[in-house]
């Protein structure tokens, strides 16, 4: 191995070492019970309750899919993918936020099933055990996005194999999440966050100085036809290097398209988690500015990433998965080893932030809301633990079976797993917290129907091409909304007891709220 890449691993080591000292840390705290292991006890602040929600939302996407697609596409597809969930960032934090942790508190919910199922007292736990399905689905793919990073960059740096990096990445999550559970896992992502966040403007700066400047990158972008626009979008040749056909129009269907990711986040569980835990709603506010401030830098830095290597000799790429590693390939060429090594931490810290999020919250559905719900319902706390860890094993097997296939992009495996989300829980959790008249059964018809119409979008429609190719996310979450109006008006109104928990949310005079 070379000294460089000895420097790179050191830098990478102390990093790992450091996320595991949080965890032994927070260990004695988190395995107290079921409610410490899985929402910290409710106590998290508000500078932690906004970078952990943002550090494991945004996970290796950012720093690889997002500069991926900014360098190969140009500034339309990213661009509108970055102003849709910013703004979707702002809205979930405004309205969302306060309403869930009130509501939460209320109804005795520790997760997202738990928050379903208590809303609408249901008792046979349907709605319960189909939201736990639909998190063990769509995390074990996002998990599946976050060890493909970590494959990518131990593979890029190292020159070792893709698949065996992946594996090392994926027992020092496992051994990670064993640990320390929800508290240790945004304690680390709030360090994560930071280092993301750094590493982004670093590798900015200097992919921008090594282009020749800000007028030398723009000059570039603008010599390709439709890349530095957000009415249009290029077409760049898959064999040769920065050989562009003629521009393609962005049509407004197609930004309502992008845009839509920003709906996303009303239904994405590790960021609605950080609303039940924090310590009060009352410092809701300054989690808000803190997230969406740290949202929009770190998105507009990764684009400019991917615009400025354009203009970067060496940094040539015939394919949007080979250019997912700008930013590893910006920081080891112009980066003194252990920096270089550092700044990889960085994706390393998006992956992590993001894998042991998806892991935990998909291992408590099963253990909290199938294993103790349905199952065995006199579990003990040590019994649902131990359910949980053993969970925790199998998706993270699951997760490298669905990574395995190196060529896959880390953009297209995350637009999938979001849109499954977004479109299953977003429009239940809208209607849950804001319409009194929902009912179980519109509950139930809405997550199915959303949930579904991902996969028949993604994998029916989609390949229609032409209008047809929109964003699988917003036909989904339209027809998930309206599944839940029609059927909760055409069933009885919901009992008096639920509709008094609704309206003592909605005054504030919940408990303990």
């Amino acid at each position: 191995m070379l000294t460089a890449n000895l420097q790179h691993l050191l830098a990478m080591v102390v990093y790992m070492a450091a996320v595991i000292g949080i965890g032994i840390f927070f260990a004695k705290r988190a395995n107290r019970d079921a409610e410490s292991y899985f929402l910290g006890g409710r106590s998290l602040g508000p500078w932690v309750a906004a970078f952990s929600a943002e550090a494991s939302d945004m996970s290796g996407w950012l720093l690889m899919g997002l500069p991926g697609l900014a360098y190969w596409t140009g500034l339309a597809d990213a661009g509108w993918t970055a102003i849709g969930l910013a703004v979707g960032t702002y809205l979930n934090w405004l309205i969302v936020s306060k309403r869930l942790r009130r509501y939460s508190i209320q109804v005795n919910a520790i997760t997202i099933p738990d928050f379903f199922s208590n809303r609408f007292h249901e008792k046979k736990k349907i709605l319960m055990t189909i939201a736990s399905l639909v998190i063990l689905v769509f995390f074990s793919v996002y998990a599946a996005q976050c060890l493909s990073t970590c494959g990518k960059l131990f593979s890029n740096l190292f020159g070792l194999s893709y698949g065996g990096m992946m594996i090392v990445a994926a027992v020092f999550v496992l051994i990670y999440t064993f640990l320390g559970g929800f508290l240790a896992e945004s304690a680390s992502d709030f360090m994560q966050a930071v280092v993301m966040i750094v590493a982004l403007v670093a590798v900015l700066s200097l992919a921008t100085a090594n282009a020749g400047g800000i007028g030398a990158v723009v000059a570039n972008a603008k010599s390709y036809d439709g890349y530095y626009s957000l009415l249009t979008t290029s077409s760049p040749s898959d064999t040769a290097v920065n050989v562009f056909g003629a521009g393609k129009s962005y049509s407004l269907l197609t930004i309502c398209s992008t845009l839509a990711w920003g709906l996303g986040y009303f239904g994405m569980p590790q960021v609605l988690l950080r609303f039940m835990g924090i310590r009060s709603e009352g410092e809701l506010p300054r989690s808000r500015r803190v997230a969406i401030i740290w949202c929009v830098i770190s998105m507009v830095a990764a684009i400019a990433i991917g615009v400025a290597g354009r203009c970067i000799t060496g940094l040539d790429y015939t394919s949007n998965a080979a250019a997912e590693n700008i930013f590893i390939d910006t920081a080891t060429t112009f980066l003194p080893p252990l920096l270089a090594g550092l700044a990889c931490a960085g994706i390393l810290a998006a992956a992590i932030s993001s894998s042991d999020s998806y892991l935990l919250i998909s291992a408590s559905a099963i253990s909290q809301n199938i294993y103790r719900g349905l199952i065995k319902k006199d579990a003990t706390e040590k019994q649902v633990l131990t359910c949980s860890r053993i969970t925790l094993v199998a998706i993270t097997i699951i997760a490298m079976a669905i990574a395995w296939n190196s060529n896959s992009t880390i953009f297209g495996i995350t637009s999938f797993a979001w849109a499954g989300f977004g479109a299953a829980f977003g429009p239940l959790m809208l209607f849950s917290l804001f319409w009194k008249r929902t009912t179980y059964k519109g509950a139930v018809a809405g997550m199915i129907s959303g949930g579904v119409m991902v996969f028949f979008w993604k994998l029916i429609i989609n390949p229609l091409g032409g209008i047809w190719g929109i964003y699988c996310l917003l036909p989904a979450f339209i027809v998930s909304s309206l599944a839940i109006v029609f059927v909760s008006l055409a069933t009885p109104v919901p009992d008096d007891e639920i509709q008094a928990e609704f309206d003592a949310v909605k005054r504030g005079t919940a408990q303990n709220s």
